[in-house]
């Protein structure tokens, strides 16, 4: 069993360029999570293709291992390689960008090719958040000789990462990355502020399934319409202390005033939010 212990990362500046977390440290992380249909079904077929790999190699089938999410922040893009990996019961590797970006000419591209060649030796979930920052189209970069062959480098370790782990990026800016980069992924995720139906099933998981509940559930929906997944989360966290503090019961009157406290940038009230159910 690979264990933190005998994982040995590449270094860049005298630090670890990533950070690990065991299947277990995984399954603590998630236990709010909330995928929006499509892309459940994704997960799901993802995890039966890894768990069919010499059925889909005896008929010469390629076996996707590659990754993209997007979509606004707090929507569960990070949430769901701690997903995959707990799923998969393998660690995840969550690479830091303040250790691979370098200022030095060609730094960069060495610190991608070490822990993409590190992910290829050591079965894992590879997971790259703000993707953008080395993947940026190069016709749009300022530096462009040199993070131009940041994306080349990184475009050659896409071509050459056939093994048993699994890369998994994310960005909040799509629009942005270069057309090649694109082209490399085989799974795609698009990640949307959560409709009526996440909200009820993520206002269960935060407060309950008491009647009461329910009806504190019904009540808030409307408020929090238009909210991320990140930023409920936060708006219930301020009500429970006010409660805890008070030493009473979770009530709307917590749960509009955890709203005004941590004042979240929401869609406009007589908008739905995009993939809203009605």
């Amino acid at each position: 069993m690979t264990t933190k212990k005998n994982i040995r990362l590449p270094k860049s500046k005298g630090i670890e360029t990533a950070t690990v977390y065991t299947p277990d440290e995984c399954l603590k992380k998630i236990k709010h999570i909330v995928l929006q249909e499509n892309n459940q079904q994704i997960v799901e077929e993802f995890i039966t293709i890894q768990n069919m790999k010499q059925k889909f190699e005896e008929a010469e089938v390629s076996i996707p291992n590659k990754i993209v999410m997007f979509g606004p922040p707090g929507t569960g893009k990070t949430l769901t390689a701690y997903y995959l990996a707990s799923r998969l019961e393998l660690p995840l590797i969550v690479v830091r960008l303040d250790a691979i970006i370098h200022s030095h000419l060609g730094e960069t591209g060495s610190n991608i090719r070490k822990i993409f060649e590190f992910a290829k030796l050591a079965p894992c979930v590879l997971f790259l958040d703000e993707f953008d920052a080395i993947a940026r189209a190069r016709d749009s970069i300022d530096e462009v000789k040199e993070m131009a062959r940041v994306v080349n480098t990184l475009l050659q370790c896409l071509d050459e990462f056939h093994s048993n782990s699994t890369f998994m990026a994310a960005t909040n800016l799509e629009e942005e990355l270069d057309t090649a980069v694109w082209r490399r992924f085989d799974t795609r995720m698009t990640y949307e502020l959560p409709g009526r139906a996440e909200l009820d099933v993520f206002l269960t998981k935060l407060l309950g399934v008491s009647q009461e509940k329910r009806k504190l559930i019904e009540q808030s929906k409307e408020l929090l319409q238009g909210c991320s997944f990140a930023d409920i989360e936060q708006i219930i966290l301020k009500a429970k202390r006010k409660m805890i503090i008070e030493d009473s019961e979770m009530s709307y009157d917590k749960i509009a005033h955890g709203y005004a406290a941590y004042n979240p940038r929401t869609l406009p009230r007589d908008a739905a939010p995009v993939g809203a159910i009605s």
